[in-house]
């Protein structure tokens, strides 16, 4: 895939994610910052909803350099004001990143469907494929309550589901209980549905971008 391909991928993802007049972050957490070094740090940058071109071409030039291990964006809009911090571009040992406070409301429910296994290890085609199968069984199972179709997206190691909301930022804990009911139902010693995602200042790895283990590159 060219890199022109993969910049209108991410285009596409942080054009669904955001509408006209949004903020948002790009995070790169745990990011060397050179190809032999083992020190990391938190590469992070605010942009724009009419600066997504400039952030898609930031996203790619940083995911190209083989130094991030993923490469996230808040899934709903963040206070413009963070635009102070780096704006419309990404800087390295970034000292702060976004809060569940500096989150404007929520616009976005996120299902994170993954595989069981140790951290840092990539999953196998197998496990993908049982991670999509579990993630298609609760979009189905929401589908039958009434719910209406989600984005559904690879996220690197699992699968995601993304349905749009309409919520302030507290939202008095009703996302954390729909997870939590939907972890109890479709999460076993195989594939869990994480039931942690419920914070406003949720990361989201960017569709289109590489996840890497720690060893890779």
């Amino acid at each position: 895939m060219t890199d022109s391909v993969r910049q209108s991928d991410v285009q596409r993802f942080l054009g669904l994610l955001f509408e006209p007049g949004d903020a948002f972050e790009v995070r790169a957490p745990k990011c060397r910052e050179r190809r032999n070094s083992s020190y990391t740090s938190t590469v992070s940058g605010y942009f724009t909803s009419d600066g997504i071109d400039q952030a898609s071409a930031a996203i790619i030039e940083l995911d190209e350099s083989n130094l991030a291990p993923g490469i996230y964006v808040t899934l709903n809009p963040v206070r413009p004001d963070l635009l102070a911090r780096a704006a419309n571009r990404l800087r390295t040992r970034a000292a702060e990143t976004t809060a569940d406070c500096d989150i404007a409301h929520r616009r976005w429910l996120l299902i994170d469907v993954d595989p069981v296994r140790p951290s840092g290890v990539s999953a196998t085609d197998t496990e993908l494929a049982n991670a999509r199968e579990r993630a298609e069984a609760v979009r189905d199972f929401l589908t039958a309550l009434g719910w209406p179709a989600p984005v559904i997206a690879m996220s690197g190691n699992g699968y995601h589901l993304l349905y749009r909301i309409d919520l302030p930022a507290e939202d008095d804990g009703l996302l954390k209980a729909i997870l939590t009911v939907l972890a109890g139902q479709f999460s076993d010693a195989a594939v869990a549905v994480d039931r942690s995602v419920h914070n406003p200042a949720r990361i989201v790895k960017v569709i289109g971008t590489v996840s890497r283990s720690r060893d890779s590159g």
